[in-house]
């Protein structure tokens, strides 16, 4: 189609609003700018399917994700937006709405709108739960209204303080798409009552996410951390400039046997994947000027902050592809217990996935990048586009072939340890849970003590629901066709339903709850 066709299409399509259309219209016009320059190994690639450059852009202008520092910003004010520093609540809240319209990300929409409770704090000496209350649901309300996108994500705790409970206490309430939570969980600082309080709430709107505090700050320096968009664990005051990601079910497609897997295949696609992370990142770093910004100036965020994203999926399929020319497995690749052996559910299966983490784990603290943290990327589970069709995100298990809550835990928990930039399975459980939300906490912690960086989980029966990591409506999915949606990401859940099988999931009943693995 040529371009001024797709334009015309944009413009005349009765089911976005003018801002969607606005969107879309900048995407087409960053998509026809010549692609900056790179190897023919590297576009074959793409072409090919096995390196994907998540459509960011022809010449990226911002960073995918951008993270400031909030608390600094509070307390400073900003020279360039004209802004004291502010002195109570409601300034503070007035003060962070601005800052957030002027935030990028690659969803024109900020993606990270701080640790909450840690930076508002300090603004609530003299106010009454009910005040809080108030105030903080009318923001939450805004920023839904205001910011339509599911990516969007507000960390809270692991300290138990008013501002905490008061967003879960919203959040539970109002059951919005937007914005996304985390809620941090520190066996030493939390307490189980808070952390009960966390999991019930997924009992009833799908959120938060818990994420287990003590592996992510291991993985970051002093200044800290934050988790964006989906489930994405980045430097504070700093960001990912770019995430590329690497199809292993077509590199594992491309193997005679595992050891060219391993010793050809992989290493090499991933020099490539590497190649393109540094043509991606010279062009933001040294041609966009998008570093000499406010948000650099008035050290908001730091350029050596911001580190590439090197983000993997399918490894379910690599996995299984790969044990299907081992020798050993395939006289017997039908029989109900070779079934047994598939990723997910079989001793080997796993180990070889695990393998194939490990090694992804060296390669990328190994190599070195000229704009990294620390010069390094960061590994990432990649959680899956819309357009993903025959592939399963990241390290998940297959959708529908999940087994119950605990194997499916024990399954993937040794693979959370390599994937410092995030990684995240959703486990759905049976709407039964909600008469015993103490079995949500249970699963949560065990889940946590075997080494799990973020536990998530939908419950089925619920209207909202979780899609790769970001939040939907079901009922929004089933009225986008005929009426659009007023929320950015519904158009991408309702594409996901269709090709990913996000509707497939298999929903299960907690199984022994009382697992030998929970701290009680």
């Amino acid at each position: 189609m040529l371009l001024q066709d797709k334009l015309v299409q944009i413009v005349t399509n009765p089911l976005l609003s003018p801002k969607q259309k606005s969107n879309y219209l900048a995407l087409e016009a960053e998509a026809s700018l010549p692609y900056m320059p790179i190897s023919v190994e590297v576009k074959k690639a793409m072409n090919d399917g096995i390196i994907c450059d998540m459509f960011e852009g022809h010449a990226p202008f911002k960073p995918r994700y951008v993270l400031p520092d909030y608390a600094r910003y509070l307390n400073q004010g900003s020279e360039y937006l004209e802004l004291s520093a502010p002195q109570n609540l409601d300034e503070a809240l007035t003060a962070l709405t601005i800052l957030y319209h002027h935030v990028p990300s690659v969803t024109n929409i900020p993606v990270y709108l701080g640790q909450l409770d840690e930076i508002l704090m300090p603004f609530t000496h003299g106010i009454n739960n009910e005040e809080l209350y108030r105030k903080l649901k009318l923001f939450w309300i805004m920023l839904d209204r205001t910011l339509p996108d599911a990516f969007m994500h507000v960390n809270i705790g692991p300290t138990d303080n008013i501002v905490c409970r008061t967003v879960l206490r919203i959040d539970a309430e109002l059951k919005q798409v937007a914005p996304n939570l985390t809620f941090m969980y520190d066996p030493t600082v939390t307490p189980d009552e808070l952390l009960l309080l966390a999991t019930t709430n997924i009992c009833q709107c799908a959120k938060p996410h818990i994420a287990n505090y003590p592996l992510h700050v291991k993985a970051f320096d002093e200044r800290g951390f934050g988790i964006v968009s989906c489930y994405n664990a980045l430097p504070l005051a700093g960001g990912a400039n770019t995430l590329v990601r690497l199809n292993l079910k077509e590199v594992a497609l491309k193997a005679t046997s595992i050891n060219d897997f391993f010793d050809t295949l992989l290493p090499n696609y991933c020099s490539l994947t590497f190649e393109l992370i540094e043509a991606r990142s010279a062009f933001l770093h040294q041609e966009s000027h998008f570093f000499d910004s406010f948000l650099v100036k008035e050290q908001l965020i730091d350029e050596s902050r911001f580190a590439p994203m090197f983000g993997i999926y399918g490894m379910a399929e690599a996995v299984n592809i790969l044990q299907a020319l081992s020798p050993s497995h395939s006289d017997t690749a039908s029989t109900p217990s070779m079934q047994n052996q598939r990723y997910g559910h079989g001793t080997d299966a796993n180990q070889l996935g695990y393998r194939i983490s490990a090694m992804l784990d060296t390669i990328v603290k190994s190599t070195p990048v000229t704009h990294g943290y620390h010069n390094r990327a960061l590994l990432h589970s990649q959680s899956g586009i819309s357009l993903d069709k025959d592939i399963t995100p990241g390290v998940r298990i297959p959708y529908g072939t999940e087994p119950n809550p605990i194997a499916h835990i024990q399954a993937l928990a040794q693979h959370h340890q390599y994937y410092t930039a995030g990684i995240s399975d959703i486990l759905t459980i049976d709407e039964t849970v909600k008469a015993n939300p103490q079995a949500m906490f249970q699963l949560c912690k065990a889940a946590l003590n075997l080494g799990f960086r973020e536990f998530t989980a939908n419950v089925s029966g619920s209207d909202l629901m979780r899609v790769t990591g970001y939040m939907v409506k079901r009922s929004d999915i089933e009225a986008f066709k005929q009426c659009g949606s007023r929320t950015n990401t519904t158009g991408l859940a309702a594409e996901a339903a269709i090709n990913t099988g996000i509707l497939q999931r298999q929903a299960r009943v907690i199984a022994h709850e009382q697992s030998p693995y929970v701290t009680q």
